[in-house]
């Protein structure tokens, strides 16, 4: 399924734009966050982290996409639209009550802090979460150090988590720019890339209705190698349409595009020769070539290019910031964001459905124990049971999903990452390609959405 926040009418699409990057190729997971982990802790002991730190291993089950990280008492946090603290872990630890108003008197974050509160939205983001608990709950329980509220002391030295966290965001630069995760991906393609027979299939069709590109930050040689994997099916694979060039899929490919900065002032449009990957010196200002690589540019340029305007590109992404929301807010792109991770929210969403039932239920009978009082009412119910039995039923329904809980929710109350897909994402799926098993003149319809007065008073006649 295919899932709808704002309606959009697909027959109006006139052209459909693809990230690469779990999007149109799926890394394997865990295996390619767990690859990713060793390189970043093996990296972290290269430039002096301790040894032991090599003894951890990557848990899926604990982080999950939308944890802010704060830089200042290295705690990893959730939150929701406004700030407000749902789950709050130091290290491994999930701090409770007194310990969260030590450091948030008022449980809420200035999440506008950028140097301080740190959103990790992507999912090459779920290795740097997990990394920060892990080298947490290392220093803390390291005897060779002293813990203090903003870092740790060891003899004459202090490393604060704020120098832990541009340590670990270095390291990230390190093993994606020095190409050593790319290498260790390619050598075994098989073990970390997820090849899907339909894809080809999909893009020909779109190709019939509309024009097709490709806008990925990685740059050409691993563009090249991944989606010469995706469209190889020459080793007996069954693909759905006859074998022929990955590129032939494409109107326009774009390479090494620095988004979000694409979709602003964007960088030096440049076409890429496809024998070398290097790129041609000078600004490219010619008409679209069939079949032609370009690097960088802007998002302007993929429209005057394709000869389209921002409401006929449907963008296809899976970073929220990157891909939906920047896209979105500065082009006006129509914008289907890919969330790998919805086949297990659906499923424990279904399975735990009694849960949730029975949240709606305690609510409720809150309201229905006020019901009858007013201003002049000196009664005080006692709601010290049900607020318990709410706490209770909201950790237990978290516990389903993994340790960090919901991407979406926690309880009833909904995450910063839900309410940046519903402001910013059109449509959203699992996969791009369940667009299969829809037609190119679908009308998708949004849900009516009631305001709080709308979906509580009943309609009534005013005589």
């Amino acid at each position: 399924r295919i899932f709808v926040n704002r309606s959009l009418a697909l027959e109006k699409i006139k052209c459909f734009g693809f990230d690469m990057d779990y999007t149109l190729a799926m890394y394997k997971s865990p295996d390619y966050e767990e690859l990713a982990f060793t390189l970043l802790l093996e990296h972290l002991v290269s430039i002096g982290y301790p040894h032991e730190i090599l003894a951890y291993k990557y848990d899926p089950t604990f982080p999950t996409r939308g944890l802010v990280f704060d830089a200042l008492y290295g705690n990893l946090l959730k939150v929701d639209s406004h700030g407000n603290l749902l789950v709050c872990a130091h290290g491994f630890r999930f701090l409770k009550g007194a310990e969260i108003l030590h450091y948030y008197p008022n449980k809420f974050i200035q999440r506008h802090d950028m140097k301080r509160f740190h959103i990790l939205n992507t999912l090459f983001n779920l290795t740097e979460a997990h990394l920060y608990a892990c080298l947490v709950d290392f220093f803390t329980n390291c005897s060779r150090y002293v813990n203090c509220d903003t870092g740790y002391k060891y003899g004459n030295l202090f490393m604060s988590f704020r120098s832990m966290f541009q340590d670990v965001r270095e390291a990230m630069d390190h093993v994606h720019l020095s190409g050593c995760l790319k290498e260790k991906t390619l050598e075994n393609l098989e073990k970390y890339v997820v090849k899907d027979p339909r894809v080809p299939l999909l893009l020909s069709r779109m190709k019939e209705v509309g024009k097709v590109f490709l806008a990925t930050n990685s740059d050409y040689n691993y563009t090249d190698a991944i989606m010469s994997y995706l469209f190889d099916f020459s080793d007996g694979d069954k693909a759905e349409t006859p074998q022929r060039p990955w590129r032939s899929y494409f109107d326009l490919i774009v390479v090494d595009t620095r988004k979000p900065l694409f979709f602003a002032e964007g960088t030096v449009l440049r076409q890429v020769n496809t024998d070398t990957g290097k790129l041609r010196i000078g600004t490219y200002t010619g008409p679209l070539q069939h079949c032609a690589v370009y690097s960088g540019g802007s998002s302007d340029m993929v429209c005057d290019l394709l000869g389209v305007k921002g409401k006929d590109i449907l963008y296809m992404g899976d970073h929220i910031f990157g891909d939906i929301l920047k896209s979105k807010k500065r082009q006006g792109w129509r914008t289907f964001l890919v969330v790998p991770e919805l086949a297990r929210e659906l499923q424990v969403w279904t399975e735990k459905s009694e849960l949730f039932e029975e949240l709606r239920s305690l609510d409720l009978f809150l309201a229905e124990l006020y019901q009858h009082l007013d201003s002049g009412s000196s009664e005080c119910p006692d709601i010290s049971s049900i607020k318990r039995r709410i706490q209770k039923v909201t950790h237990e329904m978290d516990m389903c999903y993994g340790k960090m809980g919901s991407l979406f929710r926690c309880g009833s109350r909904q995450t910063l990452f839900a309410n940046q897909l519903m402001r910013y994402a059109d449509l959203y799926a699992a996969s791009f390609m369940n667009f299969l098993y829809y037609p190119f003149s679908y009308l998708f319809r949004a849900p009516p959405v009631l305001m709080a007065h709308e979906s509580t008073v009943e309609h009534s006649r005013l005589d």
